[in-house]
């Protein structure tokens, strides 16, 4: 039987008091539990009451989307060219141009469902995701797949994926303007709030689907979803990908519009020399169409739009979501990127190499989770107990506060590669103070047995510490405090000595900060551990009364996190590419410094700017040094922002990553926000131009190269498309000109331009890299898509193909044959463009030196030549298209026009002097 939530609450917003029931009347009600749901009852639940996500407009018809292709301002041209045919009885004709018509449409409607279904596979990839409890363990499900009965846990960032009734909170705030208009975030409870007519703004107990969390911690049990929230009316939870276009399907755009009002302009010429040497009335008004047709590269929008997606699905390959179409074309721009160090330089698996406390400077073996590393000392002899912990009880206070102030988990220990290694869940940090402990027998879930929580301050990027307020079974309260060393030494008054609390001296502080200085030159991030063990007297007051007062300081732990595998040759490949990387971080100077030696990202000498140095400069002086600068150290979201509006003040094209909500100005602000996908927000995440789905640095060089390759396939369509239609108008005036009869008839046109340089153009949009791509300069983001040689080789193939489809008709009037002379322009002409594409495989290389870059280029332009011998041999085609069947010696004649120039190129190769285009410069 299926299953039903009581009350079927679901029909109603708020049919059940959710605000005024108590966590046990919830369970009843949700028939859930603090441990979640089961994985079958949440199945069942999604077959019940569908997907967690909010109405979106109703899917266009594909019978309504191919005949949308019949709207384009050139196929109502064709339409009534067709129309005309008929009128004046010439049926052949009219025929013809409705199957070519209905070709191109057929071939418009597949390149836009190709594109539409790439888009939508990219807004699945771009989908929010929830943290939730299922069968007792916490897991990440896509939002949603959410069902009501679920346990929801929330953190800073996150994006509330259902109306919830919240059971836990730690300092929660939400932010709930976009469905209040309340500017300030709302502090929330877990009490019962029984006044009824309350407005949503006072639901203090619920979080609402679509808020933003931007402080604390909570869980709760989700009551509704879907269309059922009270968001269920904003459609904005999936529109964070849009069908927009770029700036240069923008440009390109008007781009059309300016060759509509030239054509029409070398249409009205050509057709009133034509009227006027006496040439057929309805002649000449299919030609101007035909001639219009071929003018304007009508395929062009469609090809670019296919580049753009395919290049989109190569990204995501390589492990890059893109989430805003107009990044892939401002990649290819991007002259400096800023890269946070944890997780995106490096591993993002923590591990505590050294520990300082009494004045002794500690060893800790094993590297990332492995367990069975043990503690030396110069000093002492450290030996583990076997009820757990070591027999030095200061050591033993370290490792508890670093427990006790965590909201990392351990999975059970088991064997990796023959060690005794765990599994975390959370913070990489916080996961290796839990490592930490775990190699000295102590574990988080012992202790909780013994302590539990009652308050916590989360850790901010601006305190830069985490503090808790934990109390034992007999009611004796800690405060424990981890966090950057510089904000936790401060607070502290005492430290530990052989279990005696003696004063902080100048003389200790000293010692202290000389540890911390060892750890950092040793690329160790170090973060100080201190506690207060609150009087008996004073365990009454409120537990934020408990944290402020002087600490005892424990002690200091530097862990290392190793830069991650090839990050090193990415920056190297940036620094070739002329791409800047900058290294921002919060950690100590001395540590980022050393890491960004070791990554070739700085000297490892280098200047580091500090967040308080850039505290003290204004903004003209912060864009001097940031220009400069290769590391910028201890500093927060806000610093970023600041840095960022630094760098693009002196002309530079930014990339900025981001994980945390309080990046998300710093993203919005750069030319490329890049958000990491498996540690950042769902705030960052939306701010973010794309997303890094491994967090990796490696991955946004390699985005930049793709960017860089579409950019450059895009311009490589357009060589071809405009050089090759630019020659068909040029034949068709210059044989007005010279009074010559029409070289090809107004059918020849069409098919050159709507069928066979259809597939060769669009498989010329999808090809590999230039090899010598990175190692150019970033391309100008102000750079016009004719800039460098590229509006240059248009006009002179344009004039080649022009001349040499002119000579091939002229040697056929002059062999006296009218229609062996158009079959031999029509050929030479297409078999121009088919030898061209191949040319236009490379800026600065030739086919001979880089080769076949394009795997589906030889297919298409093999099939384009076989659809053209058909129409020259093909009894039927011939009388449409009034060709006429050629010689061997016409096609060596044909082929020599069309491809001689590629032959030479060829001989050229062969004779050790090989083809290509100079020095590479900014803008080939």
């Amino acid at each position: 039987m299926a299953e039903r939530l009581p009350g079927n609450h679901l029909d109603v917003c708020f049919a059940e008091p959710w605000q005024a029931l108590d966590e046990p009347a919830l369970s009843e009600r949700l028939h859930s539990g603090v441990g979640g749901l089961s994985h079958q009852a949440a199945r069942q639940r999604l077959m019940n009451y569908g997907y967690n996500v909010l109405r979106s407009k109703a899917r266009v018809p594909l019978w309504l989307r191919f005949l949308a292709q019949f709207k384009d301002f050139m196929i109502l041209v064709l339409l009534a060219a067709t129309g005309v045919s008929l009128l004046l009885g010439e049926i052949a004709d009219a025929v013809t141009i409705l199957a070519i018509v209905f070709l191109n449409a057929v071939l418009g409607f597949i390149q836009e469902y190709r594109a539409e279904r790439s888009l939508e596979a990219l807004k699945k990839l771009a989908a929010p995701e929830a943290r939730v409890l299922r069968d007792n363990s916490e897991q990440r499900i896509p939002a949603e797949e959410i069902v009501p009965g679920d346990v929801v846990l929330l953190e800073p960032g996150d994006r509330v994926p259902g109306d919830l009734r919240l059971t836990e909170v730690n300092a929660l705030a939400v932010d709930e303007s976009p469905l209040t208009g309340e500017s300030v975030p709302v502090m929330k409870q877990t009490g019962m709030l029984q006044a009824a007519g309350l407005h949503l703004a006072d639901l203090s107990n619920m979080a609402f689907s679509g808020t933003t969390v931007t402080r604390g911690r909570g869980k709760g049990f989700v009551v509704a979803t879907g269309m059922r929230t009270q968001m269920g009316q904003i459609a904005d939870l999936m529109d964070t990908v849009q069908e927009e276009i770029t700036p240069l399907q923008r440009r390109l755009a008007e781009l059309g519009k300016a060759l509509v009002v030239l054509c029409l302009a070398v249409c009205t010429l050509v057709v009133g020399i034509g009227l006027w040497q006496g040439e057929p009335v309805y002649r000449m008004i299919m030609t101007g169409v035909s001639l219009a047709v071929a003018a304007i590269p009508e395929g062009l929008p469609a090809i670019v739009t296919i580049a753009l997606a395919i290049g989109v699905q190569k990204m995501i390959r390589r492990q890059a979501i893109i989430r805003k179409l107009p990044a892939v074309e401002t990649l290819g721009c991007a002259t400096t990127i800023c890269s946070d160090k944890t997780g995106t330089l490096t591993q993002n698996e923590m591990t505590i190499r050294r520990v300082y406390l009494n004045g002794e400077a500690v060893s800790v073996g094993g590297t990332g989770y492995d367990l069975s590393g043990g503690f030396t000392s110069r000093q002492r002899t450290i030996r583990k107990q076997k009820k757990g912990g070591t027999d030095w009880p200061d050591l033993n206070n370290l490792l508890l506060a670093g427990l006790l102030c965590n909201n990392a988990t351990l999975a059970k220990p088991g064997r990796r590669n023959g060690k005794r290694t765990t599994a975390i869940t959370g913070d990489p940090t916080e996961a290796a103070l839990l490592v930490l402990a775990a190699k000295a027998g102590i574990w988080r879930h012992d202790v909780e047995n013994e302590f539990h929580r009652i308050w916590e301050q989360p850790f901010d990027s601006e305190t830069k510490r985490m503090t808790v307020v934990t109390a034992n079974q007999a009611g004796q309260r800690w405060v424990c405090v981890k966090g950057a060393f510089e904000t936790v030494l401060p607070l502290c008054a005492a430290v530990r000595r052989d279990g005696v609390d003696v004063p902080l001296s100048v003389a200790e502080k000293a010692r202290i900060v000389a540890a911390q200085e060892r750890m950092g030159k040793g690329a160790l991030r170090v973060l100080a551990v201190g506690w207060r063990e609150v009087p008996a007297n004073l365990t009454k007051l409120e537990p934020a009364a408990l944290a402020e007062g002087p600490l005892v300081f424990l002690g200091l732990v530097g862990m290392m996190d190793p830069p991650r595998a090839g990050v090193k040759e990415a920056v190297a490949r940036c620094h070739q590419a002329g791409i800047r990387t900058v290294m921002i971080t919060g950690d100590h100077p001395v540590t980022a410094l050393a890491v960004a030696g070791e990554l070739g990202i700085s000297s490892g000498t280098g200047e580091v700017i500090t967040g308080i140095q850039i505290d003290g400069l204004n903004d003209r002086q912060l864009a001097q040094k940031a220009e400069r600068a290769a590391v910028f150290a201890r500093v927060s979201p806000v610093h970023k922002l600041r840095i960022v509006r630094a760098l693009k003040a002196r002309g530079q094209v930014v990339a900025m990553t981001g994980d945390g909500v309080n990046d998300a100005p710093a993203l919005k602000e750069a030319d490329i926000g890049v958000a990491m996908g498996r540690t950042g927000t769902d705030v960052t995440k939306e701010a973010a131009a794309m997303v890094l789905a491994d967090d990796n640095f490696i991955t946004i060089v390699a985005a930049v190269e793709e960017g860089r390759a579409i950019y450059a396939n895009i311009r490589k369509c357009i060589r071809y498309l405009l050089s090759c239609n630019a020659g068909e108008v040029l034949v068709m005036l210059l044989a007005s000109i010279l009074a010559l009869p029409l070289p090809l008839l107004p059918l020849h046109l069409l098919w050159v331009n709507l069928v066979t340089d259809g597939l060769p153009a669009m498989a010329l949009g999808v090809g590999r890299a230039e090899p010598d791509l990175m190692y150019r300069p970033p391309r100008p983001a102000r750079e016009s898509i004719f800039a460098g040689v590229l509006a240059k080789r248009i006009l002179v193939w344009g004039t080649y193909c022009g001349i040499v489809t002119l000579l091939a008709f002229a040697w056929g009037i002059y062999l006296g044959d009218l229609p062996l002379a158009r079959t031999l322009a029509f050929c030479t002409l297409v078999f121009f463009q088919l030898f061209y594409v191949f040319d236009c495989q490379g800026d600065r290389f030739s086919v001979y030196t880089m080769g076949l870059g394009y795997p589906y280029l030889p297919g298409a332009v093999l099939v384009s030549a076989l659809m053209q011998v058909a129409v020259v041999y093909f009894p039927p085609l011939q009388q449409v298209f009034k060709t006429v069947p050629l010689e061997p010696s016409h096609w060596l004649v044909v082929l020599f026009l069309a491809g001689g120039w590629m032959a030479a190129q060829g001989l050229w190769y062969l004779v050790g002097r090989p083809v290509n285009r100079g020095q590479p410069t900014t803008s080939q």
